[in-house]
């Protein structure tokens, strides 16, 4: 990662291994940066020419958890589609679009790797991996082999009134469906589908499935920047009829909404 790079008060970040200028990149306020101990640009150099400005979709995080944070500022970004399939991205002008050092951006980089969202570029930064519609049907498959027959029996054995709970968050994803805005969307959805599958009892099992859930909500190759807000309507409002079914411990129509669901999702 590039280090030993002075900071121009927000007029563009001289590059000390060439000419090359990073082009403006907005600072969060009201945070203090964080300083690294300088290495080589050899160990840690990441050129940014050409790199497409991060639109400013987020609010400025705070200083405690900064990873936590800004994994979650880039998880977001990538679900709304202002990190784009196949451009690839520096820690250091990340850093800077979040008033921040090099160093959590990069360690969240690293998570999100390993998550599949994003593959290092040696000497780069990270690329963001191009998806087509044949991965997300694959995740679909998954999804519903591991959680349809868990639903089914919940269906059976989980009393009305502790499906009757889960409204709020049910109503909570048709007000993020509302506000058309996909990254909200995502996760209010994974949410719900997570409150549902604690009432299984298996820890692991909520664990798989959010880990599928949101490699199945990053966009695709050649889909809508934004997808259409009665798409998120109508994929938000299964999730009301799903809890109807389930109060009713109707198994036939709770899979088909459950294969639905997963094969149709926004």
């Amino acid at each position: 990662m590039k280090q030993g790079v002075q900071d121009s008060g927000g007029t563009g970040t001289p590059d000390l291994r060439g000419d090359v200028r990073v082009p403006p990149q907005p600072r969060a306020r009201g945070v203090d940066r964080q300083r690294d101990t300088p290495a080589s640009p050899a160990a840690r150099g990441e050129h940014t020419h050409g790199e497409p400005p991060v639109p400013d979709s987020r609010p400025a995080v705070q200083r405690s958890s900064v990873r936590g944070q800004i994994l979650d500022a880039l998880r977001h970004a990538l679900v709304a589609g202002d990190l784009k399939p196949g451009e690839v991205y520096s820690a250091p002008a990340l850093g800077e679009r979040f008033g921040v050092s090099a160093t959590p951006v990069r360690e969240a980089m690293q998570q999100l790797t390993l998550e599949g969202a994003v593959e290092v570029v040696p000497n780069r930064g990270f690329r963001v991996v191009l998806r087509g519609a044949r991965e997300l049907a694959e995740l679909a498959e998954v999804r519903a082999l591991i959680e349809v027959p868990v639903m089914l029996r919940l269906a059976r054995t989980v009393p009305a009134e502790h499906w009757a709970e889960l409204r709020p968050l049910a109503e909570d994803t048709v007000r993020a469906a509302s506000s058309g805005c996909r990254a909200t969307y995502a996760e209010s959805d994974r949410a719900f589908h997570r409150a549902v599958l604690r009432l299984s009892g298996n820890d692991q099992l909520v664990h798989i499935a959010e880990d599928l859930h949101r490699r199945a909500q990053w966009p695709l190759v050649g889909g809508p920047a934004r997808p259409a807000r009665a798409d998120l309507l109508a994929d938000a409002s299964e999730h009301t009829a799903l809890l109807d079914a389930l109060i009713a411990r109707d198994l036939t129509v709770v899979r088909s909404l459950v294969g639905e669901h997963f094969t149709g999702a926004a």
